[in-house]
């Protein structure tokens, strides 16, 4: 039997889901399908986003995806083309953005054109923010290819790029069009991309499922085996949790902050290492801090919070600080993190599973318990 049989038959029998994000004149579908690369042609035709299009993709992703996107964006007989860039957070820079932003401009892209983002976090974040300012402002939809951007980063409009001063410190609140989650390209992921997804996945099960924690736990090796049933209710479940809290606080005046669990101290471990610990490590440091911060200061039971720190485990996640990181350099980066304000860091605290507060009452000491 051939591998293309063996890989139809694998992920066959998975039937399309369309969620909704309800924001207005600014609402848009997700739709979660194996093998929904191959229809994106299809669907834009009919939905007439866009005069023409320019994918953009790093350079391992074009390599990969890009032929087979662009042949089915032909057989809707839609014109578009294809710019990459080097893989990797390094390129999520205000200069990557004005080269890409000259190359749409040599090729005439103009107010009637739209962006393609087939990619991870860092591509989705590069074009939404390309999107939201070349022109001032053109349309764009984003195709994810990495676990983590299609269970988070790719719903709920947040783009931007990074400055040496910290991550995600220039950007915009930009929501794309649609978002079409093909699940069969997780099967071409690294295990270290997979793994670095998967700690989204943990933190929506900690802030707003108890259930969907007990899912996760009972569900390991399905989810490192990619059981299509698994993965595909896996997804659709964090796209379902992102759209409703996207829906009630759009740009995070309150009820959104809770989507950073682990990422106060999860992005300035991430920039203490200039990017050599993934987005999803960073954030399960994170979350096992910010987790034994509530421990610490009597908010959470003990027992719960071993039980998080269990499954973070269990799904080969980091759950320490490196010993080699600059500690003084992670504070520094706490105090310049978006997230702060007139210097003072917010932590995202569970009080319990799916029981979150926000506050700015951990002490120094606190902190440094935690980081070791």
């Amino acid at each position: 039997m051939s591998l293309l049989i063996l890989y139809i038959l694998f992920y066959g029998g998975v039937s399309m889901t369309t969620l909704n994000v309800g924001l207005g004149n600014r609402s848009y579908p997700i739709f979660i399908e194996d093998g929904y690369l191959q229809k994106v042609g299809v669907d834009l035709a009919e939905r007439k986003v866009a005069a023409r299009y320019c994918v953009i993709a790093d350079d391992c992703v074009g390599e990969l995806y890009g032929n087979t996107l662009l042949a089915s964006l032909a057989s809707g007989d839609i014109k578009a083309e294809m710019i990459t860039f080097p893989r990797g957070e390094a390129s999520k820079t205000l200069t990557t953005i004005s080269n890409l932003a000259s190359r749409l401009a040599q090729k005439g892209m103009g107010r009637k054109a739209g962006l393609i983002a087939l990619g991870g976090g860092v591509t989705g974040d590069i074009t939404g923010f390309l999107a939201a300012t070349y022109m001032r402002g053109i349309p764009f939809v984003q195709i994810p290819t990495s676990l983590l951007a299609q269970v988070d980063s790719s719903v709920g409009g947040k783009t931007g790029v990074d400055i040496p001063e910290g991550k995600n410190l220039v950007g915009a609140f930009y929501q794309p069009q649609a978002v079409y989650i093909d699940c069969r390209v997780l099967s071409t992921l690294p295990k270290e991309e997979l793994l670095s997804g998967l700690a989204e996945v943990i933190k929506y099960g900690v802030i707003r499922e108890h259930e969907f924690l007990n899912f996760l736990d009972q569900n390991q090796q399905k989810i490192f085996d990619l059981d299509p049933e698994i993965i595909s209710k896996m997804i659709k479940t964090c796209c379902r949790i992102k759209a409703d809290v996207v829906e009630a606080d759009e740009k995070e005046a309150d009820l959104r902050r809770i989507l950073n669990f682990g990422h106060t101290i999860g992005h300035a471990v991430e920039a203490a290492s200039h990017f050599t610990i993934r987005h999803g490590q960073a954030v399960a440091i994170g979350m096992v801090a910010a987790t034994r911060i509530s421990v610490a200061k009597g908010i959470m039971d003990a027992g719960e919070a071993e039980w998080i720190c269990s499954i973070i485990k269990k799904f080969e996640l980091p759950m320490e600080v490196p010993k080699d990181l600059d500690r003084k350099a992670i504070k520094a980066y706490l105090l310049t993190d978006k997230k702060a304000v007139e210097g003072r860091p917010f932590f995202v605290l569970p009080t319990s599973i799916d029981r979150i507060i926000i506050t700015d009452e951990v002490s120094e000491q606190q902190v440094d318990q935690v980081l070791g």
